[in-house]
């Protein structure tokens, strides 16, 4: 049982059951996220401090340099990336990043419905996001 189904827009197909992690500010892969750990470096970030592993990373979009791409990349190589991404709106850095690291990506989202820490579902066959589980945060 769901409790909430939204659809979008299927950027990279792919299917994925995880945990939630939602900012409402654009997140930069070059300088926002640290390669090395997988955590949120970016300061006055509402996800400081917060490691993207295995999440389904929510924000409305990118921003920054194209080489963000290859940092979400060298993210799944050293598996810190997240199991999948949903924006309101892709932008070229984040898509290119999911098309190379083959990461699930659906967008046209209202991010607004998930919360962190939702157990969410990712059908990007589909592009059908299901929110299953809503968890309080610890």
């Amino acid at each position: 049982m769901q409790l909430l189904t939204l659809k979008g827009r299927i950027i990279v197909e792919g299917h994925c059951t995880a945990e939630a992690l939602v900012s409402l500010k654009p997140i930069s892969f070059l300088g926002g996220v640290n390669p090395a750990n997988g955590r949120i470096i970016e300061k006055n970030h509402d996800l400081y401090g917060k490691c993207i592993k295995d999440k389904v990373l929510c924000f409305p979009h990118g921003h920054g340099s194209t080489v963000g791409s290859y940092v979400l990349y060298a993210l799944t190589k050293k598996n810190l990336a997240p199991k999948a991404i949903i924006n309101q709106k892709a932008d070229p850095v984040v898509a290119v990043g999911a098309i190379i690291a083959d990461i699930p990506m659906v967008d046209q989202i209202d991010i607004k419905c998930i919360k962190s820490h939702d157990t969410v579902e990712v059908d990007a066959y589909t592009g059908v996001v299901k929110i299953l589980e809503r968890k309080k945060e610890p």
